[in-house]
């Protein structure tokens, strides 16, 4: 018996068993037709748009007998915007509180259920004078509208004023988790990347990046509602935790956003410092077990008359190891590996916003990524019984890439507050080049070679979005959009390759072109009542899809689609509130998954695309209960999920050597998932806050593999047989975060994870759990922070499995978890808010190994 070694380019453990981690993406020649659609589908937009312009809500909100209700809209009194998140206090004439609110994204509130009589109104928010006014509510003035409400700045506070939160909060929304970043989760890790774990329903691997929402990685990643090219791995290592303002999980998002993504969006948004004046924030921290690593980021905005002006940077430098082993009983051979992955990334961006005036504001910004990076490896297949047949294979990866994003956003705001027509265009370009250099040692006919992929891709994400707040309690919301997209993989390599005959050849040059471009259209209608509200939506999308391989066609695939969505929400309360949801999703398939050059190869399994995938769908459903609480809150909901021609892997015997495995992607019938997610927070005293939530997913897998009776000495392919399976997926969650406030300026926190037995189609995986501590502490009158962390205390995290099929095999992979890490930041500058408010969009393709691309 002999085992040949083929291409090897994995970045982690991971490949080796049921997925790919690195995504292949794009080039472009897609302008002329395409342009000529988008010009009609704007001109379409823009004709319905005048006629609803002067729509109107006839019906009244339904009366209460027994309470009043009070609105109005917050303004800064010298900037004349509004100001979201201010809080609304309303007491009885003795002092006692009766209930409350917060104003919306556009300053403005709405508290009902008040008790007639005498009342005292209390507006405040960070660094504002606070507002006071006693109002009397009875039957003849059971509704009141405060109107206008201009809040005065507070100089002696502002200096006082600190941007981001002690702790972390999380607010249900109408279809969101809204996570806002506190000074807690961001002394947890120096990036996006190491805080994605502390988030309900949130996992991602710490050492593939692979990112996944209840449970599954078919979840679209944004940065501010922008799509990129990185990979989701690299993007979340690169984002430094400070520059994270909030984390949204849009687990059962509108029809207003893109349908792709099963578990649905993760939506990063980034700090932008619009303080008139300049302002500004520095940080920078070390990690490190084996290895170190270094990361820094700066930001500075100057805001002044009509400009507002904005940079960051960052940059993370470091290296990382990890090892494992693979044991196959039915072979008697184990592959033990060891990886070393050194680079070093660089992240820009530049914008402005311009002012035209109260009802214009023209902004662009461009985003520039650099990375560089090196991965090193070693693999080790060691037979017991056959000495002779021991080799190794050792391989050099270098990668090189950019990622360019230039945006353009026009807003026109007309006299009603709320009615408006955005038009943004997002252009994306990303272009890599990665060779890799192949040693090989022992019982290997092939010799060294080398393999190089370029990749070139483009987006153009063009849309048109129009909202009209009809009444005080409806809202119109419609749109276009063209996303145009293409990539472009060229694959050269000086290696050798069995052919169908099971001869040595050259392995042959590849060129793969893959063009998809999604025209679609959208409207939502939303009425609130004083205790219901609704929403329902719907989109429609026509998609065209064709690949070519070496020029010649291979696929082609053009459909049309409807995206339902809805959304019923009964609000008793203020401390309860109940919604349900449902929407329709889609998960396309993505280039790693397509593309027909090989991905990537072990001495033993190799990995490919198929070009005839077809998209799979998902009618989602769920339930949410919030209940507030004197001293923090609770949340508890269930989804169910049914999917059509599901995405899934298939593993097939190697024609050309029957000890070899080829793994690639099928579509299989209709399969359903459920899950439960129960969260919250809690302060059961002034010194110690907690987050905490438990989640558990299930859902029937289906796939097949083509397995050998291992006890045939010289199996042909007659011998191989297709076992087709079905796997009751199960996993479940609890994670629960600490703050202790020692003294003013002094935090401690602790945070513990645990992930029960985790069973797939291929394996059952080990429980997995670890535990975090740090520091942190204030400086320079709350202006810097200084923090220590030391994670993985115990030095627990590991991931093992155990397989029967397609052979019987275990293993174990470790990485470098058991970390210090030490950071220090300051802020610098001051000033009033002057916010440029942005749609936030959400991206959409699935990636090979799941997650979205920035």
């Amino acid at each position: 018996m002999v085992v040949i070694f083929e291409t090897i380019n994995y970045s982690s453990w991971s490949d080796f068993i049921t997925k790919t981690t690195r995504s292949e993406f794009i080039t472009n020649k897609f302008f002329n037709q395409k342009m000529k659609k988008l010009t009609i589908l704007l001109a379409l937009l823009l004709s319905v748009s005048t006629f609803a312009f002067n729509v109107t809500d006839p019906d009244p909100d339904p009366e209460s007998d027994k309470d009043g209700t009070l609105s109005g809209v917050v303004f800064d009194k010298n900037l004349q915007q509004p100001i979201p998140y201010v809080t609304v206090v309303i007491k009885d004439l003795n002092g006692e509180i009766i209930t409350g609110g917060i104003t919306d994204d556009n300053g403005e509130f709405k508290v009902i259920d008040i008790p007639f009589g005498k009342i005292n109104v209390s507006i405040t928010f960070i660094g504002y004078k606070t507002y006071s006014s006693e109002i009397d509510l009875s039957r003849k003035n059971r509704k009141v509208d405060m109107g206008r409400i201009e809040l005065e700045e507070d100089v002696e506070a502002l200096d006082e004023v600190v941007v981001v939160a002690e702790n972390t909060t999380i607010k249900q929304k109408l279809d969101r988790k809204v996570i806002t970043v506190g000074k807690d989760l961001i002394t947890a890790g120096p990036t996006a990347s190491d805080i994605m774990n502390n988030l309900p329903s949130v996992n991602v691997d710490q050492q593939t990046g692979a990112l996944s929402l209840r449970g599954n990685q078919n979840v679209q990643v944004m940065v501010d509602g922008k799509l990129s090219n990185v990979p989701v791995d690299q993007l979340l290592k690169q984002i430094p935790s400070s520059a994270i303002k909030q984390i949204e999980l849009i687990t059962n998002p509108s029809a207003k956003y893109n349908p792709e993504g099963m578990s649905g969006i993760i939506n990063i948004i980034l700090h932008k410092n619009v303080k008139l004046g300049t302002n500004g924030n520095i940080s920078t921290g070390v990690t490190w077990e084996k290895q170190a690593r270094f990361n820094g980021s700066f930001d500075l905005n100057y805001r002044n008359g009509k400009f507002n002006l904005y940079g960051n940077y960052s940059n993370n430098v470091g290296k990382r190891e990890n090892d494992g082993f693979i044991e196959r009983t039915d072979f008697n051979n184990t592959q033990t590996m060891d990886f070393l992955d050194n680079s070093k990334s660089n992240l820009f961006k530049v914008g402005v916003d311009f002012y035209l005036n109260e009802k214009n504001t023209i902004s662009v910004f461009t985003t520039q990524n650099l990375y560089d990076g090196r991965f090193d490896g070693m693999v080790d297949v060691n037979f017991i019984d056959e000495p002779e047949l021991d080799q190794t294979q050792i391989f050099f990866q270098d990668t090189d890439n950019i990622s360019s994003t230039y945006n353009f956003d026009y807003k026109l705001d007309f006299d009603k507050e709320g009615h408006n027509i955005e038009l943004e265009a997002d252009f994306n370009r990303y272009n890599s080049d990665e060779g890799t250099n192949f040693r090989f040692v022992g019982a290997s006919p092939i010799p060294d070679y080398m393999d190089g992929v370029d990749t070139d891709r483009e987006r153009l994400t063009v849309n048109l979005d129009y909202v009209n707040p009809l009444t005080e309690s409806t809202k119109l919301e419609f749109g276009l959009e063209a996303r145009l997209f293409n990539t472009n993989l060229n694959y050269e390599s000086t290696g050798l390759s069995f052919n169908s005959n099971g001869e040595l050849v050259p392995t042959p040059d590849t060129e793969f072109d893959y063009t998809r471009d999604i025209y679609s259209a959208y409207a939502t209608y939303g009425k609130n009542y004083e205790k219901w509200s609704y929403q329902i939506g719907a989109r429609v999308e026509t998609v065209e899809v064709k690949a070519d391989t070496n020029t010649v066609r291979s696929f082609t695939n053009d459909y049309f689609q409807v995206y339902p969505s809805a959304f019923l929400t009964y609000t008793p309360s203020e401390k309860n509130q109940f919604q349900i949801s449902y929407s329709r999703r889609v998960d396309r398939p993505g280039i790693s998954q397509v593309n027909p050059i090989r991905e990537w190869s072990s001495p033993l399994i190799s990995s490919y695309g198929n070009t005839e995938l077809q998209p799979q769908f998902t009618n989602s459903a769920e339930f949410n209960y919030t209940r507030s609480l004197k001293a923090g809150s609770v949340t508890a909901g269930v989804f169910y999920r049914i999917i059509s021609d599901e995405i899934n892997r298939a593993l097939f015997i190697d024609r050309t050597d029957t000890n070899k495995q080829i793994l690639t992607y099928d579509n299989f019938d209709e399969s359903s998932a459920y899950g439960i997610e129960v969260s919250g927070n809690y302060r059961p005293t002034k010194w110690w806050m907690f987050n905490a939530s438990f989640d558990l997913y299930s859902q029937v897998q289906s796939g097949f593999a083509e397995t050998l009776d291992p006890e045939i000495e010289d199996p042909t392919e007659d011998d191989i047989v297709t076992e087709y399976g079905e796997a009751d997926v199960v996993a479940w969650n609890v994670r629960m975060f600490n703050n202790f406030k020692v003294t003013k300026k002094l935090t401690l926190s602790a945070f513990g994870f645990y992930r029960g037995t985790n069973k797939t189609l291929q394996f059952e995986i080990d429980p997995m759990y670890f535990v975090n501590v740090g520091a942190r502490y204030s400086l320079w009158e709350g202006r810097g922070t200084f923090s220590i962390n030391y994670n993985d205390i115990f030095d627990t995290m590991k991931f093992g499995f155990v397989g029967e099929s397609p052979y019987e095999q275990t293993g174990e992979f470790n990485w470098e978890s058991n970390t210090v890490n030490v950071s220090l930041s300051y802020r610098f500058g001051g000033g009033k808010y002057k916010a440029k408010s942005r749609k936030q969009r959400d991206q959409d393709v699935k990636s090979g190994g799941g997650g979205g691309i920035f």
